[in-house]
């Protein structure tokens, strides 16, 4: 997203999802860098950037980590916005989430060999 959308909350400021009109908006930038930089490998952080680039029916947490074939990249992955795993209600939660994180970032490199 070129935009930053975002709700006060305190001293805090909390990102807001962005809707179908403003991903639509942001798409003309976002082929341009892809056709650009023309990366081997595609790595979408969220839900919000798995369901923009494949599809509405992606669901992150049930095909996070899985190396997909796209005309986008050579191998494109999906997995949760690392900001998810700072948001984990304790830390034994967050510790797991950061060891699934890294196994999935683990795959991407083990893509790019």
């Amino acid at each position: 997203m070129k935009h930053f959308k975002w709700v006060p909350r305190g001293k805090r400021r909390l990102h807001e999802k962005p809707n179908a009109r403003e991903i639509a908006a942001c798409r003309p930038w976002l082929e341009a860098e892809l056709a650009l930089v023309r990366p081997r490998v595609l790595v979408c952080l969220g839900a919000t950037a798995a369901q923009a680039l494949l599809g509405k029916s992606f669901r992150v947490t049930k095909m996070r980590g899985e190396i997909l074939s796209s005309e986008l990249a050579e191998a494109v992955m999906a997995t949760v916005h690392p900001s998810s795993i700072l948001r984990a209600p304790d830390d034994e939660t967050r510790r797991a989430e950061t060891v699934k994180f890294v196994t999935d970032l683990k795959k991407v490199a083990k893509a790019l060999k």
